[in-house]
């Protein structure tokens, strides 16, 4: 059941935006609208609360289409965008053994997206953007908790990386933040474009890091130094982006993403996702070197 509060607010967009609202669901973080403005299908998105998403629609703007849907009317906490038909994600892709394919439709989306952000210039940047910088601050909090879900070695380890990497990056740009599968939808005329965008300035080989947690209902599927290779090689030739920085930030993000999720109140163990891909990629560290 959506909170009244919640309802009164997709309400109030709806009359503003001029929108017909046809269907309605809620997730965890969200209320979601299908509808229609102007006789075009739109989707209508509530962000419940103030989090890396308040400001989704300043970051489409920026984006300005450049492989990302097009955003139509925005406030924070609130967005209205085209509506992606049938609007199918690259996870079932991935899922089915076509994962080659996917990794390439990725590599695709995120040099369009790049290439835009390349000409934004840092004056023009939206002023709701985090940097790498702000981010690595996760590290801090969780050392300051106590919290020990996480081995000290591995978030210690996860942190000299992410800074070390941060301190030292190459013309950081505009970037998504959250560029994987479950981000990504076919539109029957426009093709594949990302939705959902965090919005972070740093250097593109951060942004390949939540390509390589996912599908995260898989890990199986991504887990193997193989596939990390593999996939990192694809990323790597089609944006000529440098192997062994883009590695070093998968692994910080992987331990840095299993931190974001205990701040969220899940509770990591030796079967999370983000946790097994930090422990496979360690090791591999020295390797690329």
């Amino acid at each position: 059941m959506i909170e009244a509060q919640q309802l009164d607010r997709m309400r109030r967009h709806a009359r503003e935006w001029s929108v017909g609202v046809k269907e309605t669901f809620e997730t965890e973080t969200s209320v979601i609208c299908f509808g229609t403005h102007d006789q075009q299908p739109v989707v209508l998105k509530l962000i419940k609360r103030r989090c890396d998403e308040w400001c989704s629609g300043e970051i489409l703007e920026a984006f300005d289409g450049h492989g990302v849907v097009r955003v139509l009317k925005w406030t924070p906490g609130a967005v209205l965008t085209e509506r992606l038909q049938p609007g199918n994600s690259l996870v079932e892709m991935a899922l089915n053994g076509r994962d080659e394919e996917a990794t390439d439709i990725l590599a695709d989306v995120m040099l369009r997206m790049s290439a835009r952000a390349s000409s934004i210039s840092p004056l023009e940047l939206p002023e709701a953007c985090a940097t790498l910088q702000e981010w690595s601050k996760g590290f801090e909090r969780y050392r300051a908790t106590g919290d020990d879900q996480i081995p000290a070695n591995l978030v210690a380890a996860g942190e000299r990386v992410y800074l070390d990497l941060s301190a030292s990056q190459a013309r950081p740009r505009l970037l998504h933040g959250d560029l994987q599968h479950y981000n990504v939808l076919f539109d029957s005329e426009l093709g594949w474009l990302s939705i959902d965008p965090k919005g972070v300035v740093g250097e593109v080989e951060y942004e390949i890091g939540a390509a390589l947690r996912n599908p995260f209902e898989r890990p199986e599927l991504f887990l193997s130094p193989g596939t990390i290779e593999r996939r990192l090689r694809q990323f790597t030739s089609k944006l000529n982006l440098n192997y062994e920085r883009a590695l070093g930030w998968s692994f910080a993000q992987a331990v840095l993403s299993a931190i974001w999720e205990i701040e969220d109140g899940f509770k990591v163990d030796a079967t999370n996702p983000s946790f097994r891909l930090a422990e496979v990629i360690w090791p591999m560290l020295g390797e690329a070197r």
